[in-house]
């Protein structure tokens, strides 16, 4: 039987308050910065949203893998896109959506930290109380031992895929399926968003999370 996590389900209305809430941290401690590093994937889109309401124009990338399929460590956090952009003497903030592990926005931090900024700071949507790595601003903690694989908008279908390819170990019935997503990942899923992903078929071998 395959394994399915226990999952949450955010919404674009959790992440614009995730933003807003950042983004009042931000302006308390009076460190508003130059440029907002995203940690692509899945810091990319929390990225836009949050320099939206700090008003920054300046945004650049920096792709951390560390996730290899839904819920699953592939291996530790490694940079596999450099940042591309200067940010000498500039203050930098970084983000991602989730501290985790913590290993990603950790070893981002340090990466840009060795090209001179005049600050940086580090934040996220969501910071998993056991993780290592604690970032200087979040909008949300879930305590230790109440993890949760969360389903962020911005890769709702890459999620669903997953667990569906999961489901079909049982069933390709569509309805089975959904139930089989409901009682073991806490997900009610759509019919039609249960039936989008059976005809999608296998995504590229190399998809992996940021």
């Amino acid at each position: 039987m395959a394994d399915f996590p226990q999952c949450r389900l955010a919404t674009w209305a959790d992440a614009d308050r995730w933003s807003a809430r950042i983004a009042d941290q931000v302006r308390a401690a009076d460190h508003l910065p130059d440029v907002i590093v995203g940690l692509t994937r899945g810091g990319w889109v929390p990225s836009r949203l949050l320099a939206d309401h700090l008003g920054v124009k300046r945004l650049l990338a920096l792709r951390v893998q560390h996730w290899g399929i839904t819920a699953t460590v592939s291996r530790a956090a490694e940079i596999t896109e450099a940042l591309h952009g200067s940010v000498d003497d500039a203050r930098v903030l970084l983000l991602d959506d989730i501290t985790d592990t913590g290993e990603s926005l950790e070893l981002a931090t340090k990466h840009v930290a060795e090209r001179r900024p005049a600050r940086v700071e580090s934040a996220a949507f969501l910071h998993i109380g056991h993780a290592k790595f604690v970032p200087t601003y979040y909008a949300e903690e879930i305590p230790r031992g109440s993890w949760v694989w969360v389903v962020f908008p911005w890769n709702y279908w890459e999620d669903v895929r997953h667990f569906v390819r999961l489901s079909r170990e049982e069933s390709d019935d569509v309805e089975v399926i959904r139930r089989i997503i409901g009682e073991r990942c806490g997900l009610d899923l759509p019919r039609e968003h249960v039936a989008k992903a059976l005809s999608a078929g296998e995504p590229p071998k190399s998809s992996a999370a940021g």
